[in-house]
């Protein structure tokens, strides 16, 4: 499996915000003890995010002139953007191309960014903006989210386009409060705090059979890890052996897939990542 890096998306923070550059950092540092194999992604271009974003939401970030509390207009924070929805594209043609599983472990992630609106840490729609450009090269593709919240920008971006369907397991209530149910080619499992993880296995099983008759030609993987039992943020129980049962689920699909980093803020993400990628290359 390829994964894609870049140190530069550590050089932003803010002090006791959860989405911290220690939570990659910490990361790459594991997984590059555990031999995986690395390749830099390259930015992605102002016609790429345009395919997931309008021209106010691209003018405003590189102006840096949009306010919200949770995602901050850090200095640079547009050139460092482009580069984490660059390594998603990267991930996705790496896969397409290689035939080789592949995962973008980047900042900021994605999925709360809607086609007008950064928020929730994030600033462009790494998943959306991939999966679309894929969609070139690729017929049908589904994506599936698991990060605790629901992915609020990927169904607004993705609500209706036809050769898509996304999936979504999340925690409800939580931010952003969306994802309370399915609407045509969005399909929300809303989950009660403590969900355990027999429950939300359960759920996801389900959630698949609707990938499988879907029957897409690329997997798209939102992969955040918040539903673990010790994340700060979330009240789910998953167990870091949850996630290995995660990405083996989604092996068992038989489809090239990629996946992108979204949430996760413990200090046990790096070894909830290996357990998913582990699952994943099954």
């Amino acid at each position: 499996m390829k994964i894609f890096y870049f140190p530069e998306c550590l050089e932003y923070s803010r002090a006791g915000h959860p989405e911290s550059p220690a939570r990659v950092e910490s990361t790459y540092n594991f997984l590059k003890e555990k031999g995986c194999d690395f390749a830099g992604p390259a930015p992605c271009t102002d016609e790429d995010i345009l395919l997931a974003h309008t021209p106010k939401l691209l003018d405003s970030l590189k102006k840096e002139s949009f306010f919200d509390l949770d995602t901050p207009a850090f200095p640079g924070i547009f050139e460092i953007a482009k580069l984490s929805a660059g390594a998603a594209v990267d991930a996705a043609m790496h896969c397409l191309s290689k035939n080789e599983k592949a995962f973008s472990l980047m900042r900021p992630p994605g999925h709360h960014a809607t086609k007008n609106d950064p928020g929730g840490f994030c600033y462009f729609n790494s998943i959306a903006i991939a999966s679309i450009k894929a969609k070139e090269k690729a017929g049908k593709i589904a994506i599936v989210d698991f990060d605790c919240h629901h992915g609020n920008g990927t169904e607004d971006i993705m609500l209706g386009k036809k050769g898509f369907l996304y999936l979504s397991l999340h925690q409800s209530p939580l931010y952003p409060g969306t994802g309370l149910r399915s609407r045509e080619n969005c399909i929300n499992y809303p989950l009660s705090s403590g969900t355990s993880p027999d429950q939300y296995l359960a759920a996801l099983a389900d959630g698949l059979k609707e990938v499988e008759r879907f029957n897409p030609d690329l997997l798209a993987i939102s992969a955040g890890f918040d539903s673990y039992k010790l994340d700060p943020i979330t009240s789910l129980s998953l167990e870091k052996e949850t996630y290995r049962e995660i990405g083996d689920m989604l092996a068992g699909l038989n489809k090239p897939a990629f996946a992108v980093l979204e949430g996760g803020y413990s200090r046990d993400l790096p070894e909830c990542v290996y357990q998913f990628l582990s699952g994943l290359e099954e």
